[in-house]
């Protein structure tokens, strides 16, 4: 059983617990640091979608930078128990553990998320997948930010904005751009 540090807000160096499951890979402190660094610290008042849960590293640091809502969207079981264990152990009621694959997920969304985390398994087409559906839960000022196997410069009408690269790694920020109609 491995652990991951929450790196800020109220529950800074906690530890959650993650569980073995095959291509779960928790995202680094270091990208995470850059991540929050990229995004702010304080959330307060942010609705925020991780959609493919997994460790839980960023919903719950999202939670923990004071984040209003957060939706872990998972779908394996041996994942969902640790991500419902860590959510009882640090009392984030501000966090909803959703049992669903991410594409059932998306076609019953209702409402825009102001920062959605998008980290699929690689190799499997997910973005591609995903990139239709995703315009339901994108409003006028999302952030997404994206991992994957390969850099993305545009996703849904959104662009990097920052990006870096940890290993193989690449992960960026994408916002919609300046003069991108409102989605209502």
């Amino acid at each position: 059983m491995s652990r991951i540090r929450i790196i800020g807000g109220q529950w800074r160096s906690r530890l959650i617990e993650v569980a073995e499951s095959t291509g779960l890979r928790p995202t680094p402190d270091r990208v995470r640091e850059t991540l929050f660094n990229w995004l702010g610290q304080d959330l307060s008042g942010c609705r925020c979608l991780d959609l493919f849960a997994g460790s839980g590293a960023l919903g719950f640091e999202a939670a923990s930078r004071g984040a209003q809502e957060v939706v872990m969207v998972e779908s394996a079981p041996k994942v969902l128990t640790h991500l419902r264990q860590a959510k009882a152990a640090l009392a984030a009621h501000q966090v909803k553990v959703v049992a669903s694959d991410a594409l059932a997920y998306l076609a019953g969304a209702h409402g825009h998320f102001d920062v959605i985390f998008l980290d699929p398994p690689y190799n499997l087409g997910w973005l591609e997948k995903l990139a239709p559906k995703l315009d339901a839960v994108i409003g006028n000022d999302t952030r997404l930010y994206v991992e994957s196997e390969y850099a993305v410069e545009q996703l849904c009408g959104l662009s990097s904005i920052k990006s870096g690269r940890a290993g193989q790694v690449h992960y960026q920020l994408l916002h919609p751009p300046a003069n991108k109609d409102n989605h209502g």
